[in-house]
């Protein structure tokens, strides 16, 4: 029995011996995680040294772009704001907004739709069908009546003004139509009786069908240096305000030629082409002679910018 208790406290002595040390150790390992933490918190490793900065400096650059961006945005509202000055100042008008006329009226059209019954719709429908087909009835007359004047007369559509005047494959070039605008001289409405391209001095200007140089004009007159050609057909075409002539009187040109470089002689606002065709001693609108180089939406296009120019240049 002595010998038992011997042993039982010799045990918890041992373990009153040990349990210091387990406590400093677990300390120690409290320790240890805690500066670990510390450390972790406040010095970073190379890999997260190299994240965190790359991302410090992508933000760094997103700032400066932000900034840059917010620059732009402002000197483009400034241009756009003086170029609107620029152009009342001018013009004496408001800028032609015809995107948003457009909108408007398929607003308009949907909210007239959208009020309509069945019979009313009905009613619409059968009107634009019965529209569209005399139109394609027009269409085919007159296509007839184009081939029967041809092969009866022998008239070539070589002779026939069909592209145009200018380089002009972007649509971006055509600044006046055929239709009463703003003269800038006299600031009063006024026919005009053709297109006018707003292009560089030294465009090259081509004849746009085949024919023989009938007029040279290297006089200082309203239309300054202008060439007409005679296409023996009933057409003529015109090209005025130029800069050089590089035909001669009674010169035969192909379709295509060079005949001249643009420029801005004569009563001319800024350089530009003044360009005409006439038939029969009548000045008819030129876009309707574009039809060797414009397709359907391209010749839609062109109508409207023609319908959205308010000034002439000439």
């Amino acid at each position: 029995m002595g010998d038992n208790n011997s042993v039982n406290r010799w045990k918890f002595h041992d373990k009153y011996r040990i349990m210091p040390h387990v406590i400093k150790f677990l300390v120690w390992v409290a320790a240890i995680i805690a500066w670990w933490v510390i450390i972790s918190l406040s010095i970073d490793m190379p890999l997260e040294y190299r994240l965190r900065h790359s991302t410090d400096d992508l933000r760094a650059e997103y700032d400066k772009m932000s900034v840059r961006y917010d620059s732009l945005n402002l000197v483009l509202e400034n241009v756009i704001r003086r170029d609107e000055n620029v152009f009342r100042k001018l013009f004496e008008s408001n800028p032609y907004d015809i995107s948003a006329d457009m909108e408007r009226e398929r607003i308009e059209l949907y909210e007239k739709l959208m009020r309509m019954d069945n019979d009313e719709l009905s009613e619409v429908l059968d009107k634009k069908i019965q529209s569209a087909i005399k139109e394609e009835h027009n269409v085919l007359k007159s296509f007839e009546n184009l081939k029967y004047n041809i092969s009866t007369n022998n008239i070539s559509i070589d002779y026939i003004p069909a592209i145009q005047p200018v380089n002009n494959r972007q649509l971006t070039l055509l600044a006046a139509g055929k239709k009463p605008l703003i003269n800038p001289f006299h600031r009063t409405i006024r026919e005009h009786h053709g297109v006018d391209y707003l292009v560089p001095e030294g465009t090259p200007v081509f004849a746009t069908a085949d024919g023989t140089v009938k007029i040279l004009s290297e006089k200082n007159s309203s239309h300054g240096k202008a060439v007409t050609i005679s296409h023996a057909n009933g057409y003529e075409t015109s090209y005025s305000h130029l800069l050089d002539i590089r035909v001669k009187k009674g010169q035969k040109v192909k379709r295509g030629d060079i005949i001249a470089l643009s420029g801005n002689s004569g009563l001319s606002f800024v350089p530009h082409l003044h360009y005409e065709v006439i038939y029969n001693d009548t000045r008819v609108d030129p876009i309707h002679y574009f039809f060797l180089e414009l397709k359907p939406d391209e010749y839609q296009q062109m109508i409207r910018i023609a319908l959205s120019s308010m000034q002439s240049f000439d």
